[in-house]
């Protein structure tokens, strides 16, 4: 898509478009599923006190868990596109530099070591684990010159991720405590209630609106750190308040679904077509579609071997992993 085809039509317009996407996937994942429901079940579940099986699975199980997955799909899709902008590397993804695997080895710890931690507790290890891989994907491509390449950084990610998922299974195994940490990182939505909600979202709608906040800087930052230097940035503090973003998005994220790679690769690279290269728009697009797309994953998780459930990340993955080949054949403009 040219330029002057994306300038064809507001920004405001195919916002709307992908709200209303957004809320029919809504309700596509909300009457779909082992137990099928109707619009109407959904409505009365929403707006009333009715009470009835159906109603309760949709109120109790069905709703927080897409609530859950609405959450997680923006905040992956947000932290993907900011990781993007800092590091000009088209292959930045949460899921693939080390983020989300260092939360699951936190993860991991917590249980074996404070098994009674509350969900307050499995939050801020998520954090800190998600900041320590941070930290060594970037110590590690930084140890020669040229370091930050997008290969190499990549590279790095790989090698820090299969570690850390190493000492999460090793820790699982030794504690034995597996059973509770494959149920982290299996990646699902399986199982989300009200109280992890009430806990985690708080902390991914302030990391999606400081984006916001910053998303004009964030812009300049992505085209050139010289540019932006010129033009009076504080790059060090912007950086430092984009990556505290990162890590409390992808650490909420780990927290409440597991681990979850390639959203955050996929939906900025499709946004970037749609809107542009101004993370003003990037960013509220990639928090919409970012929900569609793991309210849409999670649907099909959930109905293709119906009454059996297949692990969502296996879906993404499936959609992932050709999507991130084939713009590693691009060279990152497969849809910029």
């Amino acid at each position: 898509m040219t330029n002057e085809n994306q300038r064809f039509i507001p920004f405001t317009y195919k916002l709307i478009i992908a709200i209303v996407a957004f809320i029919a996937m809504f309700i596509i994942a909300m009457v779909f599923g082992a137990a099928d429901a109707t619009i109407k079940d959904v409505w009365k579940a929403l707006t009333s006190n009715a009470t009835g099986e159906k109603i309760s699975i949709i109120r109790e199980i069905r709703l927080p868990r897409e609530v859950g997955a609405i959450f997680v799909g923006s905040a992956l899709a947000v932290s993907g596109a900011i990781m993007q902008g800092i590091t000009r590397n088209p292959l930045a993804d949460p899921g693939l530099l080390g983020l989300t695997a260092g939360a699951n080895a936190a993860l991991a710890i917590t249980l074996a070591f404070v098994p009674s931690a509350n969900n307050f507790g499995i939050m801020g290890a998520c954090f800190i684990g998600a900041a320590v891989g941070t930290l060594m994907v970037f110590g590690i491509a930084a140890m020669k010159k040229g370091g930050f390449s997008p290969i190499r950084i990549v590279l790095a990610g790989a090698a820090v991720s299969a570690f850390l998922f190493a000492v999460s299974e090793g820790v699982g195994i030794y504690f034995k405590i597996s059973k509770d940490v494959s149920m982290w990182t299996a990646g699902g939505n399986i199982g989300t209630s009200w109280g992890q909600l009430r806990v985690i979202v708080p902390f991914i709608i302030i990391g999606i609106l400081i984006s916001f906040i910053f998303s004009r800087q964030l812009t300049i930052l992505s085209l050139s750190e010289e540019v932006a230097v010129g033009l009076g940035q504080k790059t060090a503090q912007i950086k430092a308040v984009l990556f505290v973003v990162v890590i409390l998005l992808a650490g909420a994220a780990v927290a409440l679904v597991g681990n979850m790679v390639f959203i955050g690769l996929m939906i900025p690279h499709m946004v970037r077509a749609i809107v542009g290269t101004d993370y003003r728009f990037i960013l509220p697009m990639s928090a919409v579609l970012g929900a569609a797309f793991m309210l849409l994953a999670d649907t099909i998780g959930r109905t293709i071997n119906s009454p059996y459930e297949t692990p969502v990340v296996a879906i993404v993955a499936l959609i992932g992993l050709p999507f991130f080949l084939l713009i590693v054949r691009k060279g990152g403009k497969a849809f910029s």
